[in-house]
């Protein structure tokens, strides 16, 4: 039902482009489409990592935003993503106009692919994040990594306040977790950000705390029993629970720096793209940058991209706060030793099944 909602949504707003000029591609062209959601129509297919429930929150104001579009969600991991594009790439043709993924990565690999539609957005000075300056891709929304523990189960003196510690404290071993970089875009970015600080002996070291690899949800059910001590975790998946569900656990910001990974929105190139509407998907890549948008992204308690907007997730710090203490991600790196750095982990960490 939510699918179909959303593609209610933006195909509405594609439907009035296409009297307009819908269906022409813009190459490098200025923004300006946000303002007239009620002029776009046709459909758009967005292929996102973003949660089900937070796609199904943005639902009612993409409807108010582009009446006339009908705008389709495909939802999964980014190594579930990934797979699926490769697999319509063989034969021609995506099955999708815009990509919000986890990580830039993904973004300078299509880019390189010739994949991407260049869309200069006249407001890209006030974001606060580096973007692709030819109008490839932009920072839509922040996904930062943290520790979590349950005060209610262990104090915080019995866990770790350091990504460091969380892999060499020996009184955490056996009762630690972190979700798969093999399969999670943000999980990867971490991965690399902690071997660029660390270096490999950090995941020999996670390896004999007999680290459990595993999803976001399964580590913090263990979290609420107390099977686990402490979680590396995205901090959105906390705040979501602190707010819904009135639950106690609580985000630890290491000491060494959280790692806040910068989450892009990229347009398919017109020859690639599935619905061949590249106005309605530059209007819709417009409000998402907007701070109509970003509000949506902020009320899924992740971080927003601009510098001229205050507010921030539920219960969380703020986006300066955050960003005084960080650990940074080289993402062409990721995106270039990607294949060498997977190899690593899975050499250095044991992965169930």
């Amino acid at each position: 039902m939510m699918k179909k909602k959303i593609l209610a949504v933006l195909a509405a707003a594609c439907l009035a482009l296409t009297a307009s000029g819908c269906g022409q591609t813009g190459s490098g062209t200025e923004s300006g489409n946000a303002s007239g959601g009620s002029s776009v129509s046709g459909k758009v297919v967005i292929y996102t990592s973003m949660y089900e429930d937070i796609i199904e929150n943005m639902e009612k104001e993409l409807e108010k935003k582009f009446p006339g579009l009908d705008v389709e969600f495909f939802q999964g991991g980014s190594g579930t993503i990934q797979s699926k594009v490769a697999a319509e790439m063989d034969s021609g043709k995506l099955g999708c106009d815009i990509l919000m993924v986890a990580e830039p990565s993904y973004s300078l690999e299509l880019k390189d692919a010739g994949i991407l539609h260049p869309y200069k957005y006249a407001e890209a000075g006030k974001l606060a994040f580096d973007y692709d300056k030819d109008g490839y891709w932009y920072p839509v929304r922040i996904c930062n990594m943290i520790l979590a523990y349950n005060p209610e189960k262990y104090g915080k003196d019995e866990v770790a306040t350091s990504f460091r510690d969380f892999a060499e404290n020996a009184a955490m071993k056996g009762s630690i977790s972190m979700s798969n970089p093999l399969t999670s875009g943000t999980a990867y970015s971490s991965v690399v950000g902690l071997l660029d600080k660390y270096g490999e002996d950090y995941f020999k070291s996670l390896n004999a705390q007999n680290v459990a690899i595993e999803s976001g949800s399964v580590a913090l059910t263990k979290l609420e029993t107390g099977e686990c001590k402490e979680i590396m975790v995205l901090e959105e998946s906390v705040l979501k629970k602190r707010e819904e569900e009135n639950s106690k656990l609580e985000v630890i910001y290491p000491d060494d720096g959280s790692i806040p990974i910068v989450s892009p929105i990229m347009i398919v190139d017109e020859a690639h793209c599935a619905n061949n509407n590249i106005a309605a998907a530059e209007a819709v890549e417009e409000y998402f940058l907007s701070p109509e948008g970003q509000k949506l992204i902020i009320d899924g308690w992740m971080y927003g991209v601009r510098s001229d907007m205050e507010e921030h997730p539920y219960d969380s710090v703020t986006l300066s706060k955050l960003l005084e203490n960080t650990i940074p991600v080289d993402y062409e790196k990721c995106f270039r030793q990607r294949e060498e750095i997977r190899t690593m982990f899975q050499n250095d960490v044991t992965i169930p099944g």
